[in-house]
């Protein structure tokens, strides 16, 4: 049994719009999204709108159990390129037709958001009437006003945010410019149950969002590029924001929510405020270059007990991506943690642009001198996995090689046996890169993987292989950022040069603060 506090219901006669907010995941998932749950509460402030949720592998909403197809809007939050699939499966067994130009006005106009709408909607365009791009409170009030005046798709072109696979309109992201702009939840949904299926992984904690963006350019990371500037929520406000929060639910413990939580210009002065007011916090994971010794300190006396940090490669390897982080520092941050009794979990990434078998030689080495800093092997846990290429990055352009990663996971599998470590499925990060960087062609596997396991060689199919010069399938979509910033980045790759933090350095153009 689940019970949960602070939701809304309302009576539908009363009300002008009814949408279906829809995770194509599992509840402790959905849940755990900040977005999702800003979505629902932000809407749910309307009078005329009761905005419900359905989450997979339901296709009936929580709040009034109505089918999926009753609604007359349905919103996918598509956070992961792996649900597709689960979006077609909740549409057929709604019995809603899966191709757009099948349903008629009678049919509920099913829209989506979320980074993987944002970045590359082609994959899904044959399913989806309308896109929304960048970060949902910037759009959603005006496209919800539109839709009460005329429902019609044609009505909705001119709204920044707005991608329309019918008319393939060239679409800028929407993003909020200033965070004291943003919506801040402070009557989350408590969700109670004694069924680990449903225990959110943020479920006894505030989710705090301190911050949104970030601008450290890692090559490999979309949010790197996706969602610049990084926009900060100043400490007042969230102090504020945690105060009524615990008023409203009672609940203790805060959760820092961010691309780059520890890059927060007064991170240790917000711990220390926090803690003042007997709040524990947590983070779900620190950048290595901005920890020092006390917010780790502070972080640790605030109750938080394990950290998880992101030291991708080795140094050669680290300098292609754009983290130039001194070996020193990772150690020292590691010893840190170390000696102040942390759990520490750390990520590492494999099949990186020149990587060769030498690099993953010297990368296990890495990894096991960083094991052996702990003298408890189960407290200290790696997890490896594949690079999968973005669209709006500088990877965009590099293929997935899959024999040279599946042979490398497996080199590494049978060299660090003895420690934990956990490697990512080659294959599964293929399809990622599939879904991720495809055209518009891909559906046609999503579809067909509805009712017949597809093996690996029908995949290959679908492999993109772009050319820096190539026009790509999300080349309609405005992410700010301008391709010739990301071309010289992608040429950075090779080179090994640096392109400083825009915070540490001069502004170097890349377009995002232009829009």
């Amino acid at each position: 049994m689940i019970f949960e506090d602070n939701i809304f219901r309302k009576n539908y006669k009363n009300i002008d719009i009814r949408i279906g907010l829809t995770y194509p995941n599992i509840y402790r998932t959905a849940m755990s999204s900040l977005g999702y749950n800003i979505l629902y509460n932000f809407i749910n402030e309307r009078n005329d709108i009761w905005c419900e949720r359905i989450i997979y592998p339901n296709t009936n909403s929580i709040e009034s159990n109505t089918p999926l197809k009753n609604f007359d809007i349905i919103s996918f939050t598509l956070q992961f390129e792996e649900d597709y699939f689960n979006v077609i499966e909740m549409l057929k067994q709604s019995g809603i037709a899966l191709k757009r130009e099948e349903r008629t006005e009678n049919d509920p106009l099913i829209i989506a958001g979320g980074p993987c709408a944002t970045a590359n909607p082609m994959p899904m365009s044959d399913y989806i009437d309308i896109f929304i791009l960048g970060e949902g409170e910037a759009i959603i009030n005006k496209f919800l006003d539109r839709y009460l005046e005329n429902k019609s798709l044609e009505n909705f072109l001119d709204i920044d945010g707005i991608y329309i696979p019918k008319f393939n309109n060239n679409a800028k992201i929407a993003v909020v410019k200033e965070m004291a702009d943003a919506y801040h939840i402070t009557q989350p949904i408590i969700s109670k149950t004694d069924d680990e299926e449903y225990k959110t992984v943020f479920g006894d904690s505030i989710m705090l969002n301190v911050s949104r963006g970030c601008s450290r350019g890692c090559r490999f990371c979309m949010s790197s590029y996706l969602y610049r500037p990084m926009r900060e929520t100043n400490i007042e406000k969230l102090i504020d924001i945690a105060e009524k929060t615990r008023q409203n639910t009672g609940l203790n413990k805060i959760t820092l929510i961010g691309a780059a939580v520890s890059d927060y210009s007064d991170i240790e002065l917000l711990i220390k405020k926090l803690e003042e007011r007997n709040f524990q916090i947590s983070t779900p994971s620190l950048r290595i270059e901005s920890i020092t010794h006390e917010s780790l300190k502070l972080l640790k006396e605030s109750g938080l007990k394990t950290i998880t940090l992101a030291p991708e490669s080795t140094d050669i390897l680290r300098k292609r991506i754009n983290k130039n982080i001194p070996d020193e520092k990772i150690f020292s941050v590691i010893e840190d943690a170390v000696k102040l009794d942390f759990n520490i979990k750390l990520y590492f990434l494999i099949g990186l642009p020149y990587e060769t078998m030498d690099d993953i030689k010297d990368l296990c080495e890495y990894i096991e001198k960083i094991a052996k800093m702990h003298t408890s092997t189960h407290k200290i846990k790696f997890s490896l996995n594949p690079v999968v290429p973005k669209p709006h990055t500088p990877l965009q352009w590099t293929p997935y090689n899959f024999k040279d990663v599946k042979r490398k996971s497996k080199y590494i599998r049978k060299k660090l046996r003895k420690f934990n470590v956990k490697i990512e499925s080659p294959k599964k990060a293929l399809i990622q890169y599939i879904l991720s960087c495809g055209n518009s062609d891909v559906s046609a596997i999503i579809e067909k993987s509805l009712t017949q396991d597809m093996p690996i060689h029908e995949w290959m199919k679908y492999l993109p292989d772009y050319d820096v010069d190539d026009e790509l399938p999300w080349d309609k979509i405005d992410a700010g950022v301008r391709k010739d910033f990301l071309k010289t980045e992608y040429k950075r790759l090779e080179s090994k040069k640096q392109t400083p933090w825009c915070d540490a350095s001069p502004c170097y153009n890349c377009g995002a603060c232009e829009n």
